[in-house]
């Protein structure tokens, strides 16, 4: 394991964006980057295409999370 410097918005955004998903601060930024990579390596997919892709491969079914419209 590293240490990665980042600037203190970042940083910041960073410790807000993790106490709302309920992950660790080492945990958002691992979220990040490897959502980040997969947008990269897959510019033609959306982010909740990329995100069901990988809850798909975890074995999840992203359709059984949808909230149903009122």
């Amino acid at each position: 394991m590293g240490i990665v410097n980042i600037d203190d918005q970042l940083h910041d955004n960073l410790r807000r964006a993790s106490a709302v998903s309920g992950r660790s601060i080492n945990a958002q930024a691992g979220f990040w980057i490897k959502v980040g990579m997969l947008c990269e390596m897959n510019p033609g997919l959306s982010y909740q295409e990329i995100v069901c892709r990988e809850l798909r491969a975890a074995g999840v079914d992203p359709g059984a999370l949808r909230v149903a419209e009122a």
